[in-house]
């Protein structure tokens, strides 16, 4: 699951002509749920968007604050497209979990914050809506976060995996005829490094 999070002065959602919900001094939560995201992911995001510090305390300190300390409140806006993958230029969203699973999912995700903090103060958008989302972000300060338990770039994942097993053959195989070269030349500088010069070589070559 990702979220960004942005500090507002003020903010609401509009779907055709009618407001439908709007804050004033708060957060607002734009949320894209993934395929794989559970109950742990849930808990997680709510536990740190509540208890993010992202407002200045009585004295004017930065960061000290959290929204459920100054007692803000938080509107949230479920947002599919955070869990693009391009394909070229294209987005590409079967990344993003299914609307039959996403919309109890998301609602499971708005109860658990209520509960944790208090249920008049979180309002959101409506659900598969297209809705204009209207955001006076205070600073401007934006944070994004991820669930730890989320898939990974399923691209991105292949392509570490091919990096892994280049270096894997890279350090079975045995030094190079350059190396042995090289090997051969510092031996006659030092003829008593000559039993070991290879494996020496071959060592400080891996990656």
């Amino acid at each position: 699951m990702k979220v960004i999070i942005q500090r507002v002065a003020k903010a609401s959602v509009t779907v055709g002509e009618e407001q439908i919900s709007s804050i004033g001094k708060g957060i607002c939560v734009l949320l894209g749920i993934s395929m794989e995201d559970t109950q742990k992911d849930i808990e997680y995001l709510v536990r740190k968007i509540l208890n993010l510090r992202l407002f200045d305390d009585e004295n004017g300190k930065h960061w000290c604050k959290s929204v459920m300390d100054k007692q803000y409140e938080v509107l949230c806006v479920s947002q599919f497209t955070l869990q693009c993958i391009l394909k070229g230029n294209k987005p590409d969203y079967h990344a993003a979990m299914p609307t039959e699973q996403s919309e109890p999912f998301y609602n499971d995700f708005l109860e658990h914050m209520r509960k944790t903090y208090k249920p008049e103060v979180i309002k959101d958008g409506k659900f598969g809506a297209y809705m204009q989302v209207h955001i006076q972000n205070d600073g401007p300060v934006t944070i994004e976060l991820e669930s730890p338990t989320g898939p990974a770039d399923l691209k991105q994942q292949a392509k570490l995996e091919k990096q892994q097993q280049r270096k894997e053959k890279t350090r079975n195989k045995g030094p190079s005829e350059s190396g042995k070269e090289k090997a051969a030349a510092r031996a006659k500088v030092d003829p008593s490094a000559s039993s070991g010069a290879e494996g020496d070589v071959s060592s400080e070559r891996e990656p």
